[in-house]
């Protein structure tokens, strides 16, 4: 949280600003003084506004702020390095989203393993108009991932996900795994 942090000094003190007849007014001079110890926070937080804008740099209540901003698929509970993840591909994922591409890569942040994916539509080309239209005829969607100690909170946090990337018409389905765990050799 941004605030007063004792013995910061203000970046722009006020006693050098005023007109030249309080120069040497001690009354003045402690007065703005203390306007000064109000406003060095301030003048921090704006000497540095660019990190803020920077998840990778931000504190961590503004970046949780920045990624509610940005439209960041987040929960709160997430990790830092998730949060800050989320935050900085939020840009992104908005342009990719309702493809394949963009729901793998919004799985991906929020859990860090590859989604299975698998969907109804498909693309073709033929040069004659009245083809086959590819794929089924009903759509539908099925996003199954496998965690290493999956939770219930896992799948409802999978189907929030899908959910808010998933193209606009497409009904859905959603399953947490545990993942098979190899043997130590």
């Amino acid at each position: 949280m941004r605030g007063s942090i004792d013995g910061l000094e203000s970046s722009a003190p006020l006693g050098g600003m005023l007109p030249a007849v309080f120069a040497e007014d001690d009354l003045a001079q402690r007065f703005v003084a203390g306007l000064d110890e109000v406003l060095a926070p301030i003048h921090n937080v704006l000497d540095c506004l660019e990190a803020y804008f920077d998840p990778s740099l931000a504190p961590v209540d503004f970046t949780r702020w920045l990624g509610d901003w940005v439209g960041a698929e987040t929960d709160g509970v997430e990790s830092e390095a998730v949060l800050r993840a989320a935050v900085a591909a939020a840009a992104g994922l908005h342009r990719i989203r309702g493809t394949r591409r963009g729901l793998a890569e919004a799985v991906r942040l929020a859990f860090g393993v590859e989604p299975e994916i698998t969907e109804s539509g498909a693309a073709a080309w033929d040069a004659r108009p009245l083809g086959p239209v590819p794929g089924e005829p009903r759509p539908r969607l099925h996003v199954a991932v496998a965690l290493p100690d999956p939770t219930p909170a896992d799948r409802h946090r999978l189907e929030t996900v899908v959910a808010a990337a998933r193209p606009a018409h497409m009904p859905y389905t959603v399953q947490v795994t545990a993942a098979e765990r190899t043997p130590h050799r």
